[in-house]
């Protein structure tokens, strides 16, 4: 027999929000949980690491299909469930559900938009009243979540996770560092706290400003000093839109992962399946069917490498004309201690954004150009040149 909460993760599947009640005895429960939770969460291999969702909820159901669903798949989210999606409500209530019944077999970090205050701009405060009739305790319970969310994780003593990136504050993940942090609050403005959930890696020498307004730039002298110093071998971190789906940087010492393929509904949908767990067929939109024959997308297929051979190396795939593929919205990590390196399988997914270059979030762009209270994502075509973009 189905309890309740089997019943509500089923409803969740389908996109179909829970009762404002239901709710609010998730959140309380998921509490109870999170609170036992340290500041940074052990985590052992194999697990899929995902990074920022934003509300996409097909493209994470997408994401289970392929991955598996929880508990088969041990999963790490690594923050941002909510903001510019249309179903943050569905995705967040959905991963919360997926904890609550199975605790050891997600873990969920807190990503900068984890706040009340950014989400009030970027759209779940929104959502959360239209869809549970103008009330604002959806929004307010969820926030309550939010501050018991863990700062970072550590998979296999090896793998630090974490949102964003890291503080001049802080040299470690131990006692005297991360772990000392007094997370169950507000995101600060600044502080350790914020530079975790905020910061980003830059091909720079030290520390820099962060053009978000909040967190830092770090090089890879920092990112190396700090590896050496908590004896892992890589960061693993979200927050920052990856063309190819991750990004590796200095010296394969730091990964970003990306999990939102067709990032804000910009862009064309892709998909993608596993072959029996060890080679992926790439494939393209839907509207690409058409233009290019079978016999061109068939044994679009790449073999991924280990980490410890040497990460992302020979992971290419093969490209259709005029579509550009977006590789990977996670990673699984698979311990292979007696070879003493970690395995990765990456998972593509399609997309066709015209930059390469990195995009920082929205909310740097209007600092910068000092709109307020205008998304950039949602501005006519012919409004986004003020932005700066």
């Amino acid at each position: 027999m189905p309890s309740d909460l089997d019943r509500q993760i089923e409803q969740l599947s389908r996109c179909e929000p829970i009762s404002e009640e239901q709710v609010k005895r998730l959140c309380l429960k998921a509490r109870e949980i999170l609170i036992e939770e340290g500041n940074v969460q052990a985590v052992d291999s194999p697990v899929t690491i995902c990074g920022d969702i934003h509300g996409q909820f097909f493209d994470l159901m997408e994401l289970f299909k392929v991955g598996g669903f929880c508990p088969e798949t041990n999963y790490l989210f690594m923050g941002d469930f909510v903001d510019r999606g249309f179903y943050s409500v569905e995705t967040f209530l959905l991963l919360l559900a997926l904890k609550v019944r199975y605790p050891e077999r997600i873990t969920l970090i807190r990503g900068n938009h984890e706040s009340r205050q950014i989400t009030q701009v970027y759209g779940f405060y929104d959502e959360c009243q239209r869809k549970f009739g103008g009330s604002a305790n959806v929004w307010r319970w969820c926030c309550e979540v939010f501050d018991y969310l863990a700062l970072g994780a550590v998979v296999d003593g090896r793998v630090f996770c974490v949102h964003g990136g890291l503080s001049p504050s802080l040299q470690s993940v131990d006692q005297a560092g991360i772990r000392a942090i007094d997370r169950k609050q507000e995101v600060p403005h600044d502080g350790p706290m914020c530079d975790l959930l905020w910061s980003d890696p830059d091909d720079i020498k030290g520390w820099g400003l962060s053009p978000r307004g909040a967190g830092f730039l770090f090089g890879a002298d920092i990112t190396k000093a700090f590896a050496h110093a908590n004896a892992i071998d890589l960061i693993a971190r979200a927050h920052q839109l990856a063309m190819e789906g991750y990004k590796l940087m200095f010296d394969r010492t730091i990964v970003t992962v990306w999990s939102a393929p067709n990032y804000c509904y910009r862009d064309p949908r892709g998909s993608f399946r596993d072959t029996e767990g060890r080679y992926f067929s790439l494939l393209e939109d839907v509207s690409a069917r058409s233009r290019y024959p079978l016999s061109r997308r068939v044994g679009s297929t790449f073999r991924l490498n280990s980490l410890g051979a040497a990460f992302g190396t020979g992971v290419t795939p093969v490209l259709m004309p005029r579509f550009r593929a977006s590789l990977s919205p996670c990673f699984l990590v698979s311990g292979r201690r007696e070879a003493h390196f970690v395995a990765s399988h990456v998972f593509g997914v399609g997309a066709s954004l015209e930059s390469q270059a990195t995009i920082y979030d929205t909310e740097a762009l209007l600092r910068t150009s000092g709109v307020e209270t205008l998304d950039y994502w949602s501005c006519p075509e012919s409004d986004q040149s003020a932005l700066g973009v």
